[in-house]
């Protein structure tokens, strides 16, 4: 992703944010998720707080919306699979409907809009990566193989593995990531905690977490 924001889009005002979460009230579940992109070629997988509950093995709390990380390259496969819908580039307060390639460039976020409505029904995470190697956009310098990050649940849902969810919520630390740390870290192997922390000392280098794990 680029450094600069491109021109253009819409600088969402506070009661514009404020009303994401009403455009987001009807968005998609994993299985919903899992089923439009059965088949699929390219590796995918729910991030953010639905991945930790899948991981858990049940729903721990409500979700405002639903990610999903793919390799950046994959964009235009994920894209085909909703014809009739639109994604929308998002970041840094900003809108961009439609989202050129300029802004694919630039943000990392696209959010598959019904045009019809006007909601938001699924986050597409467009990551870097080294053909089958992920690469974290938080450190370029941590990759790993795409087979050793992405899980499965017993539905054969795929999720982000935890110690990585945790690293990216660990940025902002908000009372819902610190709830998600809380329920989560009980659940990992001694692998995921030690890979977790060395993750956090490189990336968040004296996160309050580190103490804990």
């Amino acid at each position: 992703m680029s450094e600069q924001l491109p021109d253009g889009g819409t600088v969402l005002s506070p009661a514009e944010i404020e009303a994401l979460d009403t455009r987001w009230s009807s968005c998609w579940n994993p299985g919903d998720v899992a089923r439009r992109l059965d088949g699929l070629d390219a590796p995918w997988c729910v991030a953010g707080g639905w991945a930790l509950d899948l991981f858990r093995g049940a729903q721990t709390r409500e979700h405002g919306d639903i990610e999903v990380a793919i390799p950046a390259a994959s964009f235009a496969e994920v894209r085909n699979r909703f014809p009739g819908y639109v994604f929308d580039g998002a970041g840094s307060g900003r809108i961009w409907e439609d989202a050129t390639p300029e802004v694919l460039a630039a943000v990392h976020q696209t959010w598959l809009r019904d045009p019809a409505t006007g909601n938001y029904l699924l986050d597409v995470f467009r990551e870097p990566h080294d053909g089958d190697t992920w690469i974290c956009r938080r450190d370029d310098t941590i990759r790993l193989p795409y087979g050793d990050i992405i899980h499965h649940d017993r539905d054969g849902i795929p999720y982000l593995a935890p110690e990585l969810v945790l690293l990216f919520k660990a940025k902002h630390a908000r009372r819902k990531d610190r709830a998600d740390f809380e329920a989560t870290v009980p659940h990992m192997t001694p692998a995921q905690r030690a890979t977790l922390t060395e993750l956090l000392a490189r990336v968040h280098p004296g996160h309050p977490w580190l103490a804990e794990l």
